[in-house]
């Protein structure tokens, strides 16, 4: 990931979160994503199964603020964000997911409210979403 042409994180085997902070989001909506993430089978066995989770496999999490997921594109032509978390409070939240990810696998983040160039790597393709109001 690249922030002004400066690599600002990596990961090799694991995963990416784009993690979007809605209003009334809170601390106990990143326990149970992280909780979630953590524990998720979504690796390949040797069957190409489902079978391991990130900490089964030994990996990494790189774990990007994106609150263009909070975008609401049902009137118009351009999106509202009106469903976003504060900037603030987004920013506490996100940092708050960072550390407690962090306890259990290595983490790489991006930079905050900054244009970010990602590149990724999917496996599969494979991808999925979790909302933490629906755990």
């Amino acid at each position: 990931m690249l922030v002004d042409g400066e690599e600002v994180g990596r990961i090799d085997l694991g995963l990416t979160v784009l993690l979007g902070i809605g209003k009334g989001d809170s601390k106990k909506d990143a326990d149970k994503l992280v909780d979630k993430i953590l524990n998720l089978r979504i690796f390949e066995d040797e069957k190409g199964k489902f079978n391991y989770s990130v900490l089964d496999v030994k990996g990494s999490v790189l774990v990007v603020s994106q609150f263009t997921l909070y975008a609401n594109l049902r009137k118009g032509r351009r999106p509202s964000f009106e469903e976003a978390e504060d900037p603030e409070k987004a920013r506490e939240l996100y940092n708050y997911f960072v550390e407690v990810m962090s306890k259990s696998v290595p983490v790489s983040t991006g930079k905050f409210g900054a244009s970010m160039e990602l590149y990724i790597i999917n496996l599969g393709p494979a991808t999925f979403l979790l909302d933490s109001k629906e755990l």
